[in-house]
């Protein structure tokens, strides 16, 4: 759930959002599927960026 009310609609809130500006929307579905289909990384930086993330958010590795 957003901390931002966006008021009663239709749909999932977040598409509700999306709408509101929906070029935000297509930069970052570009963005994403750039960075999933264009950029690979090795096997031991992916390991090291996901245990990064798992210390960030305070999770047990």
């Amino acid at each position: 759930m957003a901390r931002i009310d966006f008021g009663d609609g239709e749909g999932l809130e977040r598409f509700r959002m999306w709408s509101l500006q929906p070029d935000v929307g297509m930069a970052m579905g570009a963005a994403a599927k750039t960075l999933y289909t264009k950029i690979s990384l090795d096997v031991r930086v992916r390991e090291i960026a996901r245990m990064r993330v798992a210390q960030i958010n305070r999770c047990h590795i």
